[in-house]
């Protein structure tokens, strides 16, 4: 009878662990495979939240098919007191496993409000941007120039949510000083510095920040970054090259940045550069001669003088017979990669030719042809604005 009894309760014992174990199967495998949401959903994770919490509402919003099981299964992982408060993207389909990454990992947030304190060349504005995780797009909710316009009631709203994350972006191509300039003026940061960098040590990029930080910290970032960025493209140059270090690379770079805005061209322009560099030729750019005048100090907003041309100052490429003395803007990665490694082309001379790009040439004959078809059409234009 005892032995009938045992082997029945072995037997039993046998049965439960497989159900244990297909149990435990059959949950890890809920756990990472692909979740029931249909959507995008934008997840708010509160301070103070727990994962029972944050997994209730994700099984509330269709995201989840059991709160239990991604609990269970981010306790397994060690990741259950590792949330973060934050605003998540949840992506459709999302398995539980993918979701308790995203809400441990930490970093910035990845769907929410934001908004954008934009520095451009010609000018600069704050816009304010709110994620659709449905498309996983920005919406403009607003959109202001801080210096002309006044601040707008949705500007104000989200500043006051401590939920809002800001980033500065700053366009290639734009001076130190205006940089600086904005960055001064700017409330949500702690003014600690306006001392303006190096012409070109900056690098344009998006830089996220919070509230309260310090202009110093920001222009140290965007220091280190661009000396990396140039430190690269430097032990990759190629051979040949009229440059005789990091910082003259870095002012041909500055001059390239302000004569094209098209990406394919750049290595074109900087092999015309090199070229004349090569040959002895002045670079006769305008920008540089700009740079003397303004020293970065905001745009100039008229076409050059001739006396302007004429003037030598430091800057001044259609005098001086070789590279300015500094950067004349602070150039992106794909200008200094374009100076380091231009396109081997026997070009010497370049024109506007009314696309956006530019008309290049070999001879003084064929580049004087494209100057008069760039004439033409500005002439046409002027015309037909004038009508």
């Amino acid at each position: 009878m005892w032995r009938h009894i045992a082997s029945n309760a072995l037997t039993f014992f046998i049965v439960l662990l497989f159900l244990v174990a297909g149990g435990v199967s059959f949950a890890a495998k809920k756990y990472s495979e692909a979740g029931p949401l249909a959507q995008a959903i934008c997840l708010q994770v509160d301070r103070g939240s727990t994962m029972r919490k944050v997994t209730k509402v994700l099984q509330a919003q269709g995201a989840v098919a059991s709160a239990a099981v991604m609990r269970i299964g981010a306790d397994y992982a060690e990741k259950t007191n590792e949330l973060k408060a934050g605003s998540f993207l949840v992506p459709e389909n999302a398995s539980m496993e993918q979701i308790v990454d995203i809400v441990t990992r930490g970093g910035q947030n990845t769907c929410g409000t934001e908004v954008v304190f934009r520095i451009g060349v010609t000018g600069s504005d704050v816009q304010v941007r709110e994620l659709d995780p449905a498309t996983n797009r920005f919406i403009e909710v607003a959109k202001f120039d801080p210096s002309e316009d006044e601040t707008p009631a949705e500007y104000d709203g989200v500043v006051a949510d401590a939920d809002t994350r800001y980033r500065l972006a700053i366009a290639e191509g734009v001076t130190s000083w205006q940089i600086v300039d904005v960055m001064s003026r700017l409330p949500l940061l702690d003014v600690d510095t306006t001392d303006v960098p190096a012409e070109g040590t900056l690098a344009p990029d998006s830089y996220d920040f919070k509230k309260e930080t310090t202009v110093s910290s920001l222009l140290a970032r965007m220091t280190s970054a661009q000396s990396q960025i140039l430190a690269e493209a430097w032990a990759g140059r190629a051979d040949g090259l009229p440059l005789a270090s990091p910082e003259e690379a870095l002012v041909l770079a500055s001059i390239v940045e302000k004569e094209t805005g098209v990406a394919a061209e750049r290595r074109q322009v900087a092999s015309v550069f090199v070229n004349r560099l090569n040959q002895g030729m002045k670079l006769q750019t305008d920008p540089t001669v700009i740079y003397g005048i303004t020293k970065g100090e905001g745009v100039l907003g008229r076409g050059l003088r001739r006396s302007e041309l004429n003037r030598e100052t430091p800057w001044n490429t259609y005098v001086i017979p070789a590279l300015p003395p500094t950067p004349i803007a602070n150039p992106g990665r794909a200008s200094i990669e374009a100076a380091l490694d231009p396109d081997s082309t026997p070009f010497i001379f370049f024109v506007a030719d009314g696309t956006g790009g530019h008309a290049f040439a070999t001879t003084l004959a064929d580049h004087n042809r494209n100057v008069q078809a760039w004439r033409a059409i500005e002439a046409e234009r002027a015309e037909s604005d004038g009508g």
